[in-house]
């Protein structure tokens, strides 16, 4: 899996990072003997990737040669939401345990990669007690605004990168802790992402800038992998609550990839289920690469898993105004 594209062609020279195949393992993790094959690679990558401190390294390359220090940023995050999903799924073995158990002796100063860790954690509750302790650290971490200043519902200054990870990890926090007031804030925080993104009854994405207090939409460049964060954490909202507001908002994740944006072209090549890398004031970026095509295609399969039929469905955050078939599972 390589992390760059010119177009549909890979861009081999720079290698491959463990950001990308976490990803790709999440998503194998949960659709099954499908692409098991896949899966068992990604998970040989991502258990190369953890150092016998609990660190992780990100690139690596075409020499197979790690070429980055360990350390803690988000791909270490990743990397333990990635074998926690395949320890859970019965995937990883005793070798995915121990990579485990090392990682989850470790915090990352991080938001965005304490969110990752505590999605590949919470699961793990019940079965591995390394994983308690660093769910509750991560949970009252991302519960706690970063600024107590912050003149607006969202717990950080700004939107700025993958946003909808900390409600998804707070929501399967507090319920592994279960703790009622956790998945609360979590689902208030979504619902808040849903309607400062969702204007014209459309998702308008949190541009590559970010936004603060007092910022309106449209912005440029939007990036998939917003949207496939933004279903994911739909999608769980949905299974905790049986809400079907949630399950709309999953629907509307997939049409933004079908054309229902603030350019009103797809963002998913239909042919081979690739992503464009992004959604600019022009139109799309014709590149092809790794992070825009799992979450292109990691957002139908939430679309599927969660019953979505056509896209978007009515909402109740906004109205819709177009509709069309969801592309096969």
């Amino acid at each position: 899996m390589f992390e760059h594209c010119n177009g549909d062609e890979p861009r081999r020279e720079l290698g491959y990072c463990t950001d990308d195949v976490a990803r790709g393992l999440v998503l194998a993790s949960g659709v099954g003997d499908e692409i098991s094959d896949l899966g068992e690679v990604y998970l040989r990558f991502v258990l190369s990737a953890v150092d016998e401190d609990g660190r992780s390294h990100n690139r690596m390359g075409l020499d197979g040669e790690w070429t980055d220090e360990p350390s803690l940023g988000d791909w270490w995050g990743r990397a333990l939401w990635a074998l926690g999903a395949s320890v859970s799924a019965g995937m990883g073995g005793r070798e995915a345990e121990s990579a485990l158990g090392r990682m989850l002796t470790r915090r990352s100063p991080d938001r965005r990669a304490t969110a990752y860790a505590l999605l590949g954690a919470a699961p793990l509750y019940e079965t591995m007690p390394e994983a308690r302790a660093l769910v509750a650290d991560a949970a009252n971490t991302l519960a706690t605004r970063s600024d107590a200043a912050v003149p607006w519902r969202w717990l950080e200054p700004r939107l700025t990168y993958d946003n909808a990870a900390v409600p998804h990890a707070l929501l399967l926090g507090g319920n592994a802790l279960g703790r009622p007031e956790l998945v609360e804030l979590g689902l208030d925080q979504l619902d808040f992402l849903a309607g400062v993104q969702q204007p014209d009854g459309h998702l308008s994405l949190v541009p590559v800038g970010g936004w603060g207090p007092g910022d309106t939409p449209p912005g440029f460049d939007q990036q998939p992998v917003e949207v496939a964060s933004l279903a994911a954490a739909a999608a769980t909202a949905f299974d905790i609550t049986g809400d079907p507001r949630w399950r709309d908002l999953v629907g509307a994740s997939a049409a933004w990839f079908l054309g229902d944006n603030d350019k009103g072209v797809a963002m998913m090549d239909l042919d081979t289920g690739a992503g464009y890398d992004g959604l600019t004031g022009h139109g799309r970026n014709l590149n092809r690469g790794a992070e825009s095509t799992l979450a292109s295609v990691t957002t139908v399969f939430q679309a599927h898993r969660s019953g979505v039929r056509e896209c978007p469905p009515p909402s109740v955050f906004t109205p819709t105004s177009t509709s069309g078939p969801i592309p096969p599972g």
